[in-house]
């Protein structure tokens, strides 16, 4: 995913289209000079549409829509004929888009399979035609109607990655490396924090043409939760994820430590991210030798399924791949 590619927040003013006026009309013909009240009624504004597009990663093509109209519906006619509908404004976005209101920072729904289809901002309704309004004293009125107005907002669509398993780790703990190793995603690798400025999808395969979804989720630090280093952007990418694997270097100089910062960090973004499955991998161990593994291992949290690996050297990657598999299964 290029840096330039990957857009997962956008803001726009989302307008419905106003339902059409009820008709005031009254049957005329040759034989019938006096005939009752017969104005349809107005058609319904267009609606503002989002629907799932499982082709689609990123919210791109919304970018520079910063506002989104819909049609409004047309008049009704004599003849109790009903105005046309509104033509209703379809946005496709990737599964896990999330709508919010602007204003009040409420969720209002989420778009998780393709094709579903949900209603973002409600065209108004047509106006009701004079024919409605005949009564026993009242045989030829001579008022219908009006259309609703349409509804005029201000949207956040935020992208949540769907993704199996989730990397979690500080920035240059080795997860981008990890995920070009075992996947076929190509992130930017180096040496320096942050290489990794937005999420990387990439798909895993496994035993008999099993295979899981991975994401690399930029670097976190302390603080992250308040907003410092790349803040909370992309903290949410991680809440659609079935498993965290927590990946911290060898080199670390104090594990149990840099384990108790990420998850202090995800538990004051969101206390329902403890409650996910958790792996923990020391990445960078071919440069360890046995009493080193076995000496580390006395400093591992009791009650996370750990493994050493290397994704230079290809150590235990398919042990890792075994361990996730199970967690996502079980």
């Amino acid at each position: 995913m290029a840096d330039s590619n990957f857009i997962d927040y956008v803001k726009f003013c989302s307008r419905s289209g106003a339902g059409g006026a009820g008709s005031v009309h009254f049957r005329r013909e040759k034989h019938v000079p006096k005939g009752g009240p017969d104005g349809g009624d107005g058609g319904r504004g267009g609606h503002i549409i989002l629907r799932g597009n499982s082709q689609l990663w990123t919210l791109l093509h919304l970018k520079y829509k910063k506002h989104v109209i819909a049609d409004s519906g047309k008049g009704g006619e004599g003849g109790k004929r009903t105005g046309a509908d509104g033509r209703d404004a379809i946005l496709e976005v990737p599964l896990g888009t999330v709508a919010k209101d602007a204003e009040t920072g409420e969720k209002r729904f989420e778009i998780t399979q393709d094709g579903q289809e949900v209603v973002l901002t409600r065209g108004g309704r047509g106006g009701l035609g004079n024919d409605h309004f005949k009564t026993a004293t009242n045989q030829a009125p001579h008022f219908a109607q009006p259309g609703e107005p349409g509804i005029e907002e201000w949207i956040i669509l935020e992208l949540k990655l769907l993704a199996d398993v989730g990397l979690v780790g500080f920035p240059n703990a080795g997860k981008s490396t990890l995920l070009s190793s075992i996947s076929a995603a190509r992130p930017e690798i180096g040496d320096y924090p942050f290489t990794t400025l937005v999420p990387n999808l990439g798909v895993v395969s496994y035993r008999d043409d099993k295979s899981f979804v991975m994401a690399d989720i930029p670097g976190i630090i302390e603080g992250a939760a308040e907003g410092k280093g790349l803040g909370i952007r992309f903290l949410r990418h991680i809440e659609r994820n079935s498993i965290l694997l927590f990946l911290i270097p060898a080199d670390a100089p104090d594990l149990k430590d840099q384990y108790r910062i990420l998850l202090g960090e995800l538990g004051k973004y969101n206390p329902e991210l403890l409650d996910k499955k958790r792996i923990l991998a020391i990445s960078k161990s071919d440069m360890l030798d046995e009493d080193l593994i076995n000496e580390m291992e006395q400093e591992i949290p009791k009650d996370i399924p750990y493994v050493f690996i290397s994704s230079v050297s290809q150590y235990n990657l398919e042990k890792l791949k075994d361990l996730i598999w199970q967690a996502i299964h079980s």
